[in-house]
């Protein structure tokens, strides 16, 4: 299977990155082949880790994919991590000033070029103490309105095993195992002819979380809890 070019860059990112994931983790993918080989696609996933966009960035590239993240723009002034960023064409996200609608407009422009668009619509790491998904911000269904391309949720789950942020706990031994599952394009195709006003960008939302949360009940054998934990309660 031929791969996407992703440059100097993202050969460089995965030089570092192949070996590190595979030290730390045994790998588990479930329906990858859904993943577009080629052309625009939107992939709408969960947030449990900071370990989370290396996971997944792996995981998009073993199907030969360039992945594009959405991620905070305080990153792009880490040394070396920057440079990547920038040479890989990831998509610093701006919130709060002036320029938080232009991470939507280059979120917009990947799609339009073709590539794929990984976003974790919570915006952070879950605070839910059991690890699901919390209440979502509405760009994800923004995005997944305006642009005919597939949007695959994917669930994944793991990761918080290995490096639990809010809890200091970075734990590589025993080795853990990340399952990465991957669902069927969400047919959005009654939504978008409606009005884009807050009330559909949420139904939409809430819909596409959903479907993740089903997937990552499905990883976890569990019951998914109705609804979504919210960081104001």
């Amino acid at each position: 299977m031929a791969k996407e070019k992703g440059g100097f860059w993202v050969g460089f990112a995965a030089a570092i990155f192949y070996p590190a994931t595979a030290l730390m983790a045994r790998r588990r993918n479930e329906d990858a082949e859904l993943i577009p080989r080629t052309g625009g696609a939107l992939i709408v996933m969960n947030h449990v880790s900071h370990l989370d966009p290396v996971y997944d960035a792996v995981f998009t590239r073993k199907q030969g994919r360039v992945p594009r993240f959405l991620a905070k723009h305080g990153l792009w002034n880490v040394p070396v991590l920057g440079s990547v960023l920038r040479g890989a064409r990831q998509i610093p996200v701006y919130r709060g000033s002036a320029d938080a609608q232009q991470s939507l407009r280059a979120a917009h422009a990947a799609l339009e070029e073709g590539l794929l668009v990984i976003i974790y619509p919570e915006g952070t790491i879950t605070r839910d103490p059991d690890g699901w998904p919390m209440a979502s911000r509405t760009g994800v269904a923004r995005l997944a309105l305006e642009h005919d391309v597939p949007v695959l949720p994917v669930a994944r789950w793991g990761t918080r095993e290995l490096y639990d942020h809010y809890h200091k706990k970075f734990r590589p031994f025993p080795r853990k195992t990340v399952v990465t599952k991957v669902g069927p394009p969400v047919d959005l195709s009654s939504y978008r002819s409606q009005p884009h006003n807050i009330a559909l960008l949420r139904e939409v939302t809430d819909v596409l979380m959903n479907e993740v949360k089903g997937l990552l009940a499905d990883i976890r054998d569990e019951q998914a809890p109705d609804g979504f934990y919210s960081k104001k309660a």
